[in-house]
C-alpha cells in the first residue's frame, strides 16, 4: 500500500509543470556551413532539366519528391525551423538559399527531421567565395603563408559564426517564440565547401590539415567535445573529374573522416555520384553543380543519412563510389 502511494505520488509530481523532473523539453541545433554551394543554387522553377519542379512532375523521379508537395503547393514542415542570414523561420521549399533555389538545407532537414522527435533548428552558414585557407581558417591552424594575421579575411568567417551560433542560441526564445521553453541542444555540424581551396595548389595542400583544425577548434569553441561532423565531398564534375586539385581537396576530405580521432563521430559523403552535367541540368555552371535541384537535395539528403548514424540511427546507405 505505502509503495502504491509514493509511485501515485511521483506520478503526479513529474505531471506538474513546473516540476524539475520532468522531463527536458529539447530542441536539436544543427550548424550546415561551407561556402556557396551550402548556401545553395538549386533552380526550382522552370522546364528546364534539374529543376525541382520538372523532377516532381517526371515520371522517373516523382516519387523521390512527392513528399514535398500536396495539392500543388510545396509544403512547409512544422517541427523544423531554420536561419539564414537575417532570416528565420520553418523550413520549405524556398527563402532558404540563392533566390528561387534550395541548398543542401531541404534534403538534410527533412532527413533529419523525420529521425528525431524533438524540434530541429538549423543554423545556415555559407558566403560566397570562402576558402578554408582564409576567411573559415581555424585558429589552431599555422599562421597564414602571406604573413597575415587573423582579421581582414583570415579567420574572420570562423569567428562569425562562433559569435552567432551563441548568439541564436541565447536569444532562441525571442527570435522563435514557438521555442520558448525549449533547451538547445548542439547536436551536430554539416560541411560543404572546397571549390575556393581547389583553385590553389598551396591551399590543396594544407587543405586535409586545415580541416582537422577546423572540426577541433570548432568542437573546442562551441564547449561540444566528439560533436558529430559530416562532410560533403566537393565532388564538382563527378566521376570524370581530371583536375588534379580538385581530386586533392575530394581526397583531403576523405582522409581526414578516417583519422583516428575523428573516425568514430565524422563522415564523408561521396558526392560525385550526385553530379549532373550541363545538357540535363538548368545552367552549365560546374562550380555551383550545374543549378541541378536533385544534386542539391542528395546532398543534403546525403549529409542527414550520414547525420542520422552518427546520431545512433541506421547506417547511411553507400553512395555512388564509381561510375
Amino acid at each position: 500500500m505505502k509503495h502504491s502511494v509514493a509511485l501515485l505520488l511521483a506520478c503526479l509530481i513529474l505531471a506538474l509543470p513546473g516540476s524539475t523532473l520532468a522531463k527536458d523539453k529539447i530542441v536539436r541545433v544543427f550548424i550546415l556551413a561551407g561556402q556557396s554551394n551550402m548556401e545553395g543554387h538549386g533552380r526550382i522553377a522552370g522546364e528546364q532539366k534539374g529543376t525541382l519542379e520538372t523532377l516532381s512532375r517526371d515520371p522517373a523521379t516523382a516519387n523521390r519528391y512527392r513528399h514535398l508537395h500536396r495539392n500543388g503547393k510545396w509544403i512547409t514542415r512544422n517541427d523544423v525551423w531554420i536561419t539564414w542570414l537575417n532570416q528565420k523561420g520553418k523550413l520549405g521549399v524556398g527563402g532558404w538559399a540563392a533566390k528561387g533555389a534550395i541548398g543542401p538545407e531541404l534534403g538534410f532537414g527533412w532527413v533529419v527531421g523525420d529521425f528525431l522527435e524533438d524540434p530541429i533548428l538549423l543554423l545556415k552558414f555559407g558566403p560566397g567565395g570562402t576558402s578554408l585557407a582564409g576567411p573559415w581558417r581555424p585558429p589552431s591552424a599555422e599562421p597564414h603563408r602571406s604573413g597575415k594575421p587573423r582579421g581582414d579575411g583570415i579567420g574572420t568567417q570562423f569567428d562569425h559564426l562562433i559569435a552567432s551560433v551563441k548568439k541564436r542560441v541565447n536569444t532562441l526564445a525571442t527570435e522563435f517564440p514557438e521555442l520558448a521553453g525549449y533547451r538547445p541542444h548542439l547536436a551536430g555540424f554539416g560541411w560543404h565547401q572546397g571549390w575556393n581551396d581547389g583553385c590553389s595548389k598551396p591551399d590543396c595542400l594544407e587543405y586535409e590539415m586545415n580541416l582537422a583544425h577546423f572540426i577541433r577548434d570548432i568542437r573546442k569553441a562551441l564547449d561540444s567535445p566528439g560533436l558529430p561532423f559530416v562532410i560533403a565531398g566537393s565532388g564538382f564534375g563527378g566521376w570524370e573529374q581530371k583536375i588534379d586539385r580538385r581530386l586533392m581537396i575530394m581526397k583531403a576530405q576523405e582522409a581526414v573522416a578516417r583519422h583516428d580521432e575523428f573516425k568514430d563521430d565524422t563522415r564523408y559523403v561521396e558526392t560525385r555520384g550526385f553530379f549532373r552535367d550541363g545538357p540535363v541540368s538548368p545552367r552549365p555552371i560546374r562550380y555551383h553543380w550545374c543549378c541541378n535541384a536533385e544534386t542539391y537535395w542528395l546532398i543534403g539528403e546525403g549529409m542527414g543519412r550520414a547525420m542520422v548514424e552518427l546520431l545512433g540511427g541506421p547506417k547511411a546507405p553507400p553512395n555512388p563510389t564509381g561510375p
